[in-house]
């Protein structure tokens, strides 16, 4: 019997297939149970225990021994989600996703239950995309729960979910979350044909392989290409505006697509305040972030032709000379602060205080005190840090630092006509960056122009009815 042929209406003949397809004798999680009616019929239970709910499987099987007659018809069995297939392949595939195999002596059909209770954490906040006010519910890493936060939000028949399975090995499950009617018909099409043409052995990453795969080239680029949130609410008012939002199973995040990079500069927070307080808060991280990019090279040029400070600028000269250049400092810092902020991820929270300590204060202290580093630059690049963190995109905050780095370069080489070079590259890898579909522009709606949506993305605008 080969995977795409069907259940052949032989019961020992199809359990001991099964049986041996999915290599019960050698795996410790995998487990089969026969029983027999009250008649005498037989029947098979193949499931994985790790999935399967004990008290949910054993009112089964207890049905099963006390029923007089075993039929598999809808109006005899009792559990609500189950469905009927032939297909020795379909069989496989659910239950390695967790289902329950029901069969029955004389029956060409296996019936599959839906008897999982899958081990997942309870649902909390996002760490990483915090409110004052708003919803505390975060996605988890089980695919159906993040599906209802978002049905509970969208209660229309319009909603769809479309599931297709990645990866030829893992078989993963990935969901498209659409509004029918609202999201772009052609792009929803499209986006399932890219992902299902996919040649992947494995979704081991969930988002970021899923991501990688679809967009093949430009890896130079570091601006980020699709934008995550771990937040249903932010996902449902994506899903609403005409986004489409991707779940992968065994992943927190969902990917909205498709993305440009004013999206980055709007958060959840700005619609928990009233329109003033939520565009102040756009401009501000908006403008912010901006002075993120240039601050210190900027300041790294005067520094080099303080002869071009007027008189009121003064205070921003270097207030100690120090034992390394000020070029060397700036990009020591830069990468000091990266390997703290990689120790603090490794570091167990009951020692987190302990590294703040030593990291923030004993290092940063003694580098001063010791000539090695000027307290302007340690001053300056604390401010750039601290303004990577106004958003909740990782990606976008390394695509500002390297472009920085490399502005810092260009003016170390080039003196004033560095920053110049520095923002022409900036704006190129902006221009030129694609989303997963690879035909909306990343500078929408600056190109092609759209003053509704630029609006909408800038200012915090009043919901409407």
């Amino acid at each position: 019997m080969q995977e795409n042929e069907r259940l052949s209406g032989n019961f020992e003949k199809d359990a001991e297939y099964l049986e041996k397809k999915l290599r019960v004798s050698e795996s410790f999680d995998l487990s089969k149970r026969y029983l027999r009616a009250k008649n005498g019929q037989r029947c098979a239970l193949f499931y994985i225990t790790g999935f399967a709910d004990t008290q949910t499987a054993q009112d089964f099987m207890r049905y099963c021994l006390e029923a007089e007659e075993l039929k598999l018809s809808d109006e005899t069995i009792p559990y609500v989600e189950a469905s009927r297939s032939a297909e020795v392949e379909t069989v496989i595939k659910k239950i390695m996703s967790g289902m329950t195999c029901f069969m029955i002596e004389g029956e060409r059909e296996a019936y599959l239950m839906d008897m999982r209770r899958i081990p997942a954490r309870s649902v909390s906040e996002p760490e990483n995309d915090k409110v004052l006010r708003g919803a505390r519910d975060g996605f988890g890493e089980t695919l159906q729960p993040n599906a209802a936060m978002i049905r509970r939000r969208i209660r229309d028949t319009r909603l769809t979910f479309s599931v297709l399975n990645v990866g030829s090995e893992t078989k993963s499950d990935v969901c498209i979350c659409y509004m029918e009617g609202v999201a772009d018909g052609k792009y929803v099409e499209s986006l399932k044909k890219q992902i299902s043409s996919l040649k992947l052995k494995s979704l081991n990453f969930q988002c970021e392989t899923l991501c990688e795969a679809l967009i093949k080239k430009r890896w130079y680029n570091p601006f980020p290409k699709v934008r995550y949130t771990e937040r249903p609410d932010a996902a449902a008012a994506a899903i609403l505006e005409g986004s489409v939002i991707v779940l992968c199973d065994n992943s927190p995040s969902a990917i909205i697509l498709p993305t440009s990079i004013f999206d980055f500069f709007q958060e959840t927070d700005d619609f928990c305040f009233q329109p003033l307080t939520g565009s102040y808060l756009r401009i501000i991280r908006f403008l912010v972030y901006v002075c993120s990019i240039y601050l210190t090279p900027v300041w790294y040029y005067l520094m080099m032709r303080q002869e071009l400070l007027p008189p009121a600028l003064d205070f921003i000269k270097l207030s100690a000379e120090a034992g390394i250049p000020v070029f060397w400092q700036l990009i020591i810092v830069e990468i000091a602060i990266d390997g703290l902020r990689l120790a603090s991820l490794n570091t167990p929270d009951a020692l987190g205080s302990s590294l703040s300590v030593v990291g923030g204060l004993i290092l940063g202290d003694f580098a001063v005190n010791s000539g090695w580093f000027s307290p302007d630059v340690i001053l300056y690049t604390a401010f750039v840090t601290i303004a990577n963190f106004t958003q909740t995109s990782y990606e976008l905050g390394y695509a500002v630092k390297f472009v920085r780095l490399l502005m810092l370069a260009l003016v170390h080489i080039l003196g004033g006509y560095g920053i110049l070079l520095g923002t022409l590259i900036m704006l190129t890898l902006i221009a030129t960056n694609k989303s997963i579909d690879g035909s909306r522009s990343y500078l929408y709606p600056l190109i092609p122009f759209d003053k509704k949506a630029l609006k909408r993305l800038m200012v915090r605008s009043k919901f409407k009815e």
